[in-house]
């Protein structure tokens, strides 16, 4: 699986270490920034991530900004996308289970290193179940429309 690593300055040190989790798991990274805790505007990397994987480009995103709140708004502009902000494991897997969320987006400035990378466990670890969710999914593409 191929997945899009992106931050602004306030995600920078999670995104970091989510990144050496998941190439320590082997998971393929494409790291597209930040680089630093140099102050940026997180529209832009969550954008640019968002489009690559509704492009196809990578399997998965993951996105974190100080909150990721911001972010992940700013992902969700994109069509394709189903950027989840999650807090915790259960809404990963349910995130993953009941909505396909093809972007996962972490506050880096609101959960711990220990939690983030737990989340980040299973939500590459659910699949999504289909059956009367597709149906739902289907719904929301259609707003998009």
């Amino acid at each position: 699986m191929k997945i899009v690593l992106a931050s602004d300055h306030g995600g920078f040190e999670l995104k970091e270490a989510i990144k050496d989790h998941l190439i320590k798991k082997g998971y393929s990274i494409e790291d597209i920034g930040v680089y630093s805790t140099e102050s940026v505007d997180y529209p832009e990397y969550g954008k640019k991530a968002a489009l690559m994987v509704a492009n196809k480009e990578v399997d998965r995103g993951i996105i974190v900004c100080g909150t990721g709140i911001g972010i992940s708004i700013a992902a969700n502009k994109v069509k394709g996308i189903r950027c989840a902000l999650c807090t915790n494991e259960y809404m990963a897997k349910m995130s993953r289970l009941h909505n396909n969320a093809n972007v996962l987006a972490l506050g880096g400035r609101v959960i711990g290193t220990g939690l983030a990378l737990d989340i980040v466990d299973v939500w590459l670890s659910t699949e999504f179940e289909g059956g009367r969710h597709e149906n739902r999914i289907n719904k929301i593409m259609e707003i998009e429309k």
